[in-house]
């Protein structure tokens, strides 16, 4: 029986640490450059220097993504970025383009190297192919069924290692490799640049009848026809882990550490419990699907996994997420006061009640009951994002605890 890793999206240092804390076995990161997050936070060089370090002392891998479509002018940038993640010592490079690896396995001949999503994979021949060439792991393409991967696993070498999505946002397009935006905003999808219009709402215009705006689908208002619903397959473990799956991805290398936490929590927690009595499992069941529906998403999907989608995996009304929490920032230093000190990213009150939550898995409520700003002052409210605060909940409370707020 292979046991996956729990492989978590990080798009700044405090969500990478967010993902360490809250149960990841490895965090994938991007640079400024050459990665398919550009309008991402993303990490510098010293947070990316600060942030493998952080993991590595937790035993935590960090994977590193370079997997644009690369032009002829990124080649020159790419090799010297290389030479800079030299001494930072990242586990691995996450790559699509033949270019860019043959440029890791001259730059970096000891580095790890994956096989992005983005390159199309979709048979055993292809991970045999990357595998012969030097790759350790082929990240699968999202359009393959779990009969697929099972096939895929029973025709590569033993040590070669499958990694899927298994949790988040789904592409319109075949491995993400989508045209889309680069037609219809001048912005290149392969090069991290997508304006996601896979989210935009369209009508249909017939060719003689310019401005007469018709529906696509049985609504008014035009249709989200491209929309795809989350991907989520928090209640099929066992199956992913059948099928010889090395690494379970979540999707969201945007996303903040709020949901971070919750969706990393979740799955450690779903696969510790398969993994320590199958049984037990199914009876949490309801409450990973409790604890799944209260980060931000588009309602559920299994995606391909068990067939081909068909039309309820779409949402055709609208492209808005389901948010039943808010961020409110996460446990900093306690100081002589003995309050705790957070960057606070949404509006609160004293006397609101808040939720925190712990690695571990429970959800403790408690009242706010006094908030000071960095000099002392009493404040009433925190009203602007990304201030620095103390607070006072009542209760001991850890560092690296999230907090969050129902509604």
């Amino acid at each position: 029986m292979r046991y996956p890793e729990l492989l978590i999206p990080a798009s700044s240092l405090e969500v990478l640490k967010t993902a360490v804390i809250f149960g990841a076995d490895a965090v994938y990161i991007g640079g400024e450059v050459f990665g398919l997050r550009a309008k991402s936070k993303n990490f510098s060089l010293e947070d990316m220097k600060e942030g493998i370090k952080f993991a590595h002392d937790r035993h935590v891998k960090v994977y590193v993504t370079a997997n644009i479509l690369a032009h002829n002018r990124d080649l020159a940038g790419v090799r010297e970025y290389f030479r800079e993640l030299k001494d930072m010592k990242p586990d691995a490079l996450i790559i699509s383009d033949p270019a860019i690896f043959t440029i890791a396995k001259e730059e970096l001949p000891d580095m790890e190297l994956h096989i992005s999503t983005q390159a199309n994979n979709t048979n055993y021949g292809t991970y045999n192919f990357w595998y012969e060439l030097g790759a350790k792991r082929v990240v699968s393409a999202r359009e393959l069924s779990l009969v697929e991967i099972k096939e895929i696993r029973k025709n590569i070498p033993a040590d070669m290692e499958i990694e899927t999505f298994i949790h988040g946002a789904m592409c319109i397009s075949y491995s993400g490799r989508c045209l889309l935006s680069s037609f219809m905003a001048g912005r290149d999808a392969n090069q991290g640049a997508c304006t996601h219009p896979c989210r935009w709402k369209y009508h249909v215009v017939e060719e003689s009848r310019p401005g007469e705006y018709m529906p696509i689908y049985e609504n008014e208002r035009g249709t989200y026809i491209f929309n795809s619903k989350d991907l989520c397959m928090v209640e099929h473990i066992p199956e992913l882990i059948d099928a010889g799956i090395d690494s379970f991805k979540v999707e969201g290398r945007m996303k903040t550490a709020l949901y971070v936490a919750a969706v990393t929590r979740t799955y450690r927690l779903a696969i510790d419990d398969y993994k320590n009595d199958p049984e037990y499992y199914k009876e949490r069941l309801p409450y990973y699907r409790e604890e799944i529906a209260k980060c931000t998403y588009r309602q559920y999907t299994t995606g391909f996994f068990f067939g081909k989608p068909n039309e309820e995996t779409q949402i055709y009304d609208s492209n808005t997420y389901i948010k039943e929490y808010t961020y409110l920032g996460i446990i900093g230093e306690m100081n002589h006061n003995g309050m705790y000190q957070i960057e606070q990213k949404n509006k609160f009150c004293v006397n609101d009640e808040i939720e925190v939550m712990k690695p571990e898995g429970t959800n403790i409520l408690v009242r706010v009951r006094e908030i000071q700003d960095e000099e002392g002052n009493h404040m009433e409210s925190v009203p602007h994002p990304k201030q620095m605060i103390y607070i006072d909940l009542g209760i001991k409370v850890d560092k690296y605890d999230v907090l969050r707020r129902k509604g």
